[in-house]
């Protein structure tokens, strides 16, 4: 995946109606905790061999598996057909972030550093500001 030319604006403007306004929701929460942090749509396609478009808030650099250096995001927030998926690149003391708060978080699914649901409704937006502002002081992976 690469950083886009669409800005994240522009990106959100071409969602139909119905998950223009929950990712919208999502995106007003996400921005305001992590001002002054880079914020920009990635494009590309990620692991499993989708075409995904993900807002990246925080832009970050870390080592991958293989000695590479990767440019990443620190949170990242994803349409996807059926739902919405939160990506939280961060850990504290050997866990992925997400996975602390994944039951505090509300009506989601956790993966290892991501959460699936199917509304911005379904997610406790305190137990989200709380998490976005942990992952800013411990940062990446």
């Amino acid at each position: 995946m690469e950083r886009s030319t669409t800005t994240p604006d522009a990106f959100i403007a071409t969602l139909p109606e119905e998950q223009r306004a929950d990712v919208a929701t999502l995106d007003a929460i996400i921005a305001e905790e992590m001002a002054g942090l880079e914020r920009v749509l990635w494009e590309g396609v990620l692991w499993g061999g989708t075409h995904q478009r993900i807002i990246g808030y925080g832009g970050d650099r870390y080592t991958n598996r293989s000695g590479r250096q990767v440019d990443w995001y620190l949170v990242g927030l994803a349409r996807q057909k059926d739902h919405i998926t939160l990506y939280v690149n961060a850990v504290d003391g050997g866990t992925y972030l997400i996975r602390d708060y994944g039951s505090r978080l509300g009506k989601v699914r956790v993966g290892s550093a991501h959460a699936t649901f199917r509304r911005a409704s379904d997610v406790d937006q305190g137990v989200l500001r709380e998490l976005l502002r942990r992952t800013r002081n411990v940062r990446g992976i």
